[in-house]
């Protein structure tokens, strides 16, 4: 299975190190074009190699990994999903104001999913700080937490497999309205991050 990131900020980059750190090949991607992730690759090691937006959605897993607002444009002119799983790990606020989007009522993944027609969305990876999803899952005694939610069953088995190949431990809250208890802000499972 082939997975790319669209994004490279602290989300995404967080994304590629545990990825990488787990002996996961992954391509990732941002607005500035494959030169200016070179760094990146270099500090991440040679799991991690930069694409451009539309070789990163070709992978059988693509994370969306940039600001609410940068959406769009991240999205525009690629190629039909044709199925394959988006992971959205977006939250509905702007950093650094952290001022909340008005999305009259909607989870913001049910929104992203209207962006994608014909992928297959999961909610995850959205509620942990890039520090904690890039660190030890098991460190202080316990197993960090990652909800995720989606419609597809079989796109939400894959995702969740591969928390627990990540170390995470992986809890599915149910389809993406249910997917909103996971959600910054407002979201009472934000600060939930470890277990037994």
């Amino acid at each position: 299975m082939k997975f790319g990131i669209i994004g490279a900020g602290a989300i995404g980059s967080a994304i590629a190190r545990a990825l990488s750190k787990a002996g996961i090949e992954v391509e990732i991607a941002n607005s500035r074009g494959p030169e200016s992730l070179q760094s990146l690759a270099d500090e991440l090691g040679p799991k991690v190699r930069p694409v451009s937006r539309e070789q990163a959605a070709q992978a059988d897993i693509v994370f969306l990994a940039v600001n609410w607002s940068k959406i769009p444009a991240a999205l525009e002119n690629l190629p039909p999903w044709n199925g394959r799983i988006v992971v959205d790990t977006n939250n509905p606020i702007e950093a650094p104001s952290f001022r909340p989007f008005d999305l009259g009522g909607q989870s913001s993944s049910e929104v992203v999913a209207r962006m994608l027609p014909g992928a297959r969305l999961v909610k995850a990876f959205n509620h942990l700080a890039p520090t904690l999803l890039s660190g030890d899952p098991q460190a202080e005694g316990g197993r960090r937490v990652l909800f995720y939610s989606g419609e597809d069953v079989e796109a939400k088995a894959d995702v969740g497999a591969l928390i627990e190949r990540l170390g995470f431990a992986g809890i599915d809250l149910g389809g993406l309205s249910e997917g909103r208890l996971a959600q910054f802000p407002g979201g009472p499972l934000p600060a939930l991050v470890k277990h037994g």
